[in-house]
């Protein structure tokens, strides 16, 4: 009985310790991009942004389809995998720098302050982690007046 409680809880510790989700993996030449920014523009806000893609299709999060996933904005943070520990494996977080389009969605306006600001594109799978590799564009700057 104390042996298999030991096995039991040995199993337990293992199993918390386990990534909270494998990187699912990215078709060849797959890739995300701004359709209507680029790098060194000037608008105004609230900024359109139009979401690119191309080798992989749009589902929403939770949905378990091979070659499919949703979209993210890094905002003023560092690139993709140059940022918050973990990101590449146990998924992307929800806040002010991180916005997530769980539902599919393929365009956003976005209130940005006066200034400048960095964005990046990252696909995320079902469960928010990004792919392996990444399916993330550049990280462009742009100038809100």
């Amino acid at each position: 009985m104390f042996t298999r409680s030991i096995a039991a809880a040995i199993a337990l510790g293992l199993a918390i310790a386990s990534p909270a989700a494998a990187q699912m993996m990215a078709p060849e030449g797959a890739g995300v991009y701004f359709v209507n920014l680029s790098d060194g523009d000037t608008v105004s806000s609230p900024v359109k942004v139009v979401f690119g893609l191309t080798g992989m299709g749009v589902a929403p999060a939770g949905t378990e389809k091979e070659n499919t996933g949703h979209h993210h904005i890094l905002i003023d943070r560092p690139p993709l995998g140059e940022g918050e520990e973990g990101e590449l494996t146990y998924g992307l977080p929800a806040d002010d720098n991180h916005k997530h389009f769980g539902g599919g969605q393929t365009e956003t306006m976005l209130e940005l302050a006066p200034g400048e600001h960095t964005l990046q594109l990252v696909l995320g799978d079902m469960n928010h982690v990004p792919f392996d590799p990444p399916v993330a564009s550049d990280v462009i700057t742009i100038t809100v007046e």
